[in-house]
């Protein structure tokens, strides 16, 4: 994979202003001078790229075998002064969530993100940070909780669209009539819910820990954002955890609603298993070779057979629809 391709950004900070953009070389330069930082952003690289990051930040190998291989877990590591973070980000395409990594590596001087599968740039949150260059003098706290904030916010909008399928499942659950089986679509909403929870749960000990550790990256006066991302963070799992508990009864209400079709369909063909048994037993009863069977020399014995199986019949036809059996 090409270096350029990415790289998506790689520029240097002083006192809350941009610099310019810097080339990888010069970054290790740069964190020299005072009151300057770097905040690099990368797109799936390859391992050239990340040695080079590693040289340049003098990162942990541990962090970067993690932030070479996608799939990690969100967690919180510490590497001396460097804090390694491991965030899923949730991408929200029509009719479909997709799921993304972003690993953030942030110290006392540099930023660096990398991102890993389907996932929104972090354009906006640079121009948002850059507009506000008082806060982002702060330095790459300010940067951490700007990123971390933007992800929390793509949780909501799924989570929004994973209550809007809910209601339109529900909606058609009690539809008067309907004959759908519904467990299907709400076991994979189920599992969509739980896959969002699973990206957002991790950020309640991760703020936490930010908020009580690493005062030389978090600074004092930066913390109280962190308390807002956990805010964010804690109403997202509420509505989750409600909603989940309104899916599952949902599927004990599509489970019992199944049943009732399966015992539905069990007593139409009881009913009409017993209305089959009177032609049976008859026909049973005078197909018997004896000599001397009641009737057999009437001249109107077979009509009147036929009759009583046709009156039998129909006697239990209305009475097994009088009961709602048929």
């Amino acid at each position: 994979m090409d270096m350029q391709t990415t790289v998506v950004n790689c520029t240097a900070y002083r006192n809350g202003f941009k610099l310019g953009d810097i080339r990888i070389e010069e970054i290790s330069n740069v964190l020299l001078e005072d009151d300057t930082f770097v905040w690099v952003g990368l797109v799936e690289p390859d391992d050239a790229l990340l040695l080079k990051m590693k040289e340049e930040f003098n990162l942990h190998e541990l962090a970067i075998e993690d932030a070479r291989n996608a799939h990690q877990r969100p967690k919180l590591e510490e590497y001396g002064e460097t804090i390694f973070m491991v965030l899923h980000t949730v991408h929200l395409v029509p009719n479909a969530i997709e799921i993304g990594e972003t690993h953030i590596f942030v110290g006392p001087r540099f930023v660096l993100t990398v991102r890993h599968g389907p996932s929104a740039g972090y354009k906006a949150v640079r121009e948002h940070c850059e507009s506000m260059p008082d806060r982002l003098a702060k330095g790459p706290g300010f940067v951490l909780y700007a990123i971390v904030d933007f992800i929390v916010d793509q949780y909501q909008p799924a989570l929004d669209f994973l209550q809007e399928q809910f209601r339109r499942d529900e909606q058609e659950l009690f539809t008067p009539g309907s004959q759908k089986d519904s467990l299907p679509d709400f076991y994979q909403l189920k599992n969509r819910l739980l896959v969002l929870q699973g990206a957002a749960s991790p950020l309640v000990d991760m703020c936490t820990r930010l908020l009580r550790f690493h005062n030389e990256i978090i600074p004092k006066d930066i913390r109280v954002y962190f308390r807002d991302v956990l805010d964010h963070v804690a109403r997202i799992l509420q509505t989750s955890d409600r909603m989940q508990e309104m899916i599952n009864a949902a599927m004990q209400v599509a489970l019992a609603q199944v049943t009732i079709r399966q015992n539905e369909v069990v007593k139409r063909l009881a009913g009409w298993g017993a209305i089959l048994a009177v032609p049976t037993m008859l026909f049973s009863l005078y197909g018997m070779n004896f000599k001397f069977m009641p009737e057999l020399e009437w001249r109107w014995g077979y009509p009147a057979v036929l009759g009583i199986i046709v009156v039998g019949c129909v006697a239990l036809h209305r009475r097994f629809r009088k009961a709602g059996w048929l």
